[in-house]
């Protein structure tokens, strides 16, 4: 997200007068009123600031007091001010996708508020698969995002989280999402949005969440071909069973009040000028209560790059008429009166199109009067980077850790007989890399180095001056370092620097020469030597899986401000891991089939296509979705599921409808109701308390050609079992939602036949159940 290069001169010259009116100074001073202030006599008899009026009739009376020009300087992120209503001047653009950001312009850390509690990134916070801990992280950042918005530092509006299908492992931005799976992703985007939106009565708001990128976006820049230019062709089939559903979750289960549409065209058409999946999708069938804005300079860049309309006037147009609430940019500031003046959309559009932005901004309490009066006024500077908020970044970070590899039970380690331990890697005393992109400026650090300091006397030793590792010049240090210890953590990977926005990567394998220092570390070392991967996307590490001197492989992603400890840890045994890999590994050798264009999810195997993700991909992993070990081990039995389940019809169906079928329609069944429960004995039979992740899937039966999935997420708990203790487990499954597929025209449907639920990913752990009718 960030502004359109070409448009810069423009901005400038356009709205340089409104800057001065619309830039507020963060003064960590109590926030005056943004409108209605109780003290001003003008404005406090005005309908739209009677806080008992329902809020379609204070939005309706706001607009009816709005000239045109007023109303086209309220479409865009950098919102004037209207002195003449009591108005102040808005920036809607403030980023938390896993704390609070300064990404935004509408956020400032200074004062008061030096940093913000920093949570790991999102995809290492989706490896512990724990939703109460994802809405727990959103009730955090929400608590800090009022504070400093009760101070004057930051707005509330948020356009958190990213909740695209990690679909390529290449793509830069892949450490932003909750992984590759689509229901996760869902369930992902949902929790954190209801922890950041809060529960406060009624409508009421305690920020605004925003699910991005709408839709079929991820692809940054690749092989000379940019997010701006892109165009996603995707079959009706992925569209709504892969791509579409995190935001179908967001709207339906998180009652999320904003989505962002994105740069990329689908099929042709800009997301964020498509009333198909505009007005027609989110507002119209998921029935999104909010407002929908572009990702920044989306408008421009339709004109601008993709050349989509012959006028800006028609881009503006197009876009508001599609579902366009708000413009990230200044482009509909600019082109839609003109737009109006020719008859291309209607001042009606424009009004529409404010009442969905300005019914949030009720719905938070802005136009409420004194901020200090209302729900939340009561937070401040000591509600962020509280000790107990710290100590939540820590324990998200210690779920999020996945043990990928333990050869000999080697983890964890003993402070009596590793009493020296060898760190070494460019990521081995790292602070700022912890804490991914989208970051704030944390309350502080605690590194890798530093944390495992706190167990045991450490030899330091970088090998690499940075995570491109271009030369072995300090490889020599290194290695020595490696002699003297009773045990060696490599701490290697990636950083910004290799995947970002705007940076997709090129390869799968460790940069430069890590991996040469890998091997000679674990050769000279003295003791057991443990790898730690700091990285966002899948690295091909199969040379290190199979190398016996390698004993453990750790995988931490990006994980936050107390990374270092959480790692340190589990190292060491206070902590027992318990995550699990969402997202395929892939070998190096996947991306010469893969090209990132195309947006296929199935395999084609007549074109050599391998397919993408677990659900689809047919070939060899370095390591699969889901994996992840423990210090402990698990007896898992089903000892509970169905045989045979009936769907009841709806009176639409008829003998010709079931005739020559072998999938029943979502709408020839009343299914919603129906549910089935999988009944889960987890039994801890080793010595280490420990954490379960139970991952449930379902395998529907074979279509024949091909199209089905190998198998699916339905479902997945976290289970805290102490040693030598059980806990049975249900997990519900609803019918509708989770045994039905989509078929190539994008209809939703329910295979009828032999359907498979698995737990995890052994066999043995599976029943097979008659769906029928």
């Amino acid at each position: 997200m960030a502004y359109n290069n070409s448009f810069k001169t423009l901005w400038v010259l356009s709205v340089l007068a409104l800057l001065c009116l619309s830039f507020y100074t963060n003064t960590g001073e109590a926030r005056r009123p943004f409108a209605c202030d109780p003290g001003n006599k003008l404005t406090k008899s005005l309908k739209f600031c009677r806080v008992s009026a329902p809020i379609s009739s204070r939005v309706t009376d706001l607009i009816g007091r709005l000239t045109l020009q007023e109303k086209i300087m309220l479409l865009v992120n950098n919102a004037t001010a209207l002195p003449r209503l009591g108005i102040q001047s808005y920036e809607w653009w403030s980023e938390a996708l896993h704390g609070v950001s300064n990404v935004g312009p509408g956020t400032k850390f200074d004062g008061d508020f030096p940093g913000a509690t920093s949570f790991p990134q999102v995809i290492t916070t989706a490896a512990s698969f724990n939703e109460s801990l994802w809405e727990l992280i959103g009730q955090v950042v929400s608590d800090e995002a009022r504070a400093m918005y009760n101070e004057g530092t930051a707005g509330l509006t948020y356009w958190s989280p990213n909740v695209n299908v990690l679909r390529d492992p290449r793509w830069g931005r892949a450490q932003e999402t909750p992984g590759e799976d689509p229901v996760m992703a869902s369930k992902y985007g949902a929790s954190y949005v209801r922890g950041l939106q809060g529960n406060a009565k009624g409508n009421q708001l305690k920020v605004a969440a925003c699910c991005k990128h709408y839709t079929a976006y991820d692809l940054d820049n690749w092989n000379g071909i940019d997010r701006y230019n892109f165009n996603a062709k995707v079959s009706k089939q992925d569209l709504e069973e892969t791509y579409n559903v995190p935001f179908k979750g967001c709207v339906l289960e998180g009652k999320v009040a904003s989505v962002m549409c994105s740069y990329n065209q689908v099929n042709g058409k800009p997301t964020c000028a498509d009333p198909e999946i505009l007005k027609n999708t989110i507002r119209g069938e998921w029935g999104l209560n909010g407002y929908i804005v572009s990702d920044c300079d989306s408008v421009s860049v339709m004109f601008d790059n993709q050349h989509y309309t012959k006028t800006p006037e028609e881009a503006a147009a197009d876009s508001i008429k599609a579902g366009l609430d708000l413009d990230c940019g200044p482009f509909l500031a600019v082109y839609t009166e003109e737009a109006v003046k020719r008859g291309l959309v209607t001042e009606k559009d424009v009004n529409n199109a404010l009442a969905n932005t300005l019914a949030v901004q009720m719905r938070l309490g802005m136009f409420d009067g004194e901020p200090s009066a209302q729900p939340f006024g009561n937070l401040g500077p000591k509600d962020v980077c509280s000790s107990s908020h710290q100590q939540l970044a820590l324990e998200a970070a210690q779920q999020g850790i996945v043990l990928l590899k333990n050869h000999g039970g080697i983890l964890p380690l003993s402070n009596r007989r590793h009493r020296t331990v060898a760190v070494i890697g460019p990521n081995s005393d790292v602070d700022v890399t912890m804490i991914g992109n989208y970051a704030g400026v944390a309350c502080g650090y605690t590194t890798p180095l530093q944390g495992i300091g706190r167990y045991s006397k450490t030899i330091h030793q970088q090998g690499c001056t940075n995570v491109a590792c271009n030369d072995n010049e300090l490889f020599g240090e290194a290695e020595t370092a490696a002699q003297q210890a009773d045990a060696t953590v490599l701490v290697m990977g990636l950083d910004q620097s290799i995947e970002a926005e705007s940076r997709d990567r090129t390869g799968l394998l460790l940069p430069g020469y890590q991996q040469e220092l890998v091997y000679r570390v674990a050769k000279a070392s003295r003791g057991p030597t443990i790898l730690v991967l700091m990285s966002g996307g899948p690295v091909d590490v199969s040379f290190a899986k199979k190398d016996p001197r390698i004993s453990a492989i750790l995988w931490v992603g990006y994980p936050g401000q107390a990374g270092g400890a959480a790692i340190a840890d589990v190292l060491f045994g206070t902590t027992n891991p318990g995550g699990k890999l969402p997202m395929t590994w892939y070998p190096e050798s996947y991306l010469a089939k893969v090209p990132m264009t195309n947006m296929n999810m199935r395999a084609n195997p007549a074109r050599g296509y391998p397919g993408r993700t677990y659900r689809f991909y047919r070939g060899p992993v370095v390591y699969p979705f889901g994996h992840g070990l423990t210090f402990t081990t698990f007896d898992v039995k089903l000892i509970q599921a169905p045989t045979q389940v009936s769907l009841p019809l709806s009176s639409a169906v008829n003998s010709t409808t079931l005739s020559a079928t072998n999938a029943l329609k979502l709408e020839h069944t009343n299914c919603n109701s129906l549910s089935l429960g999988v009944h889960i004995n987890v039994k801890n039979t080793g010595t280490m308390d420990g954490t379960h992740t139970l991952l449930v899937y379902s395998t529907p039966p074979a279509a024949g050609n091909g199209s089905a999935s190998n198998k699916r997420l339905v479902g997945f708990k976290k289970v805290h079992v102490s040693a030598g203790s059980d806990q049975r487990i249900v997990v519900g499954l609803q019918v509708c939602q989770h045994l039905s597929d989509v078929d190539e025209f994008g209809v939703r449907r329910i295979p009828l036949g032999q359907h498979q639920i698995q737990i995890g990913d052994d066999v043995k752990h599976a029943v097979t159940f008659n769906l029928g009718i």
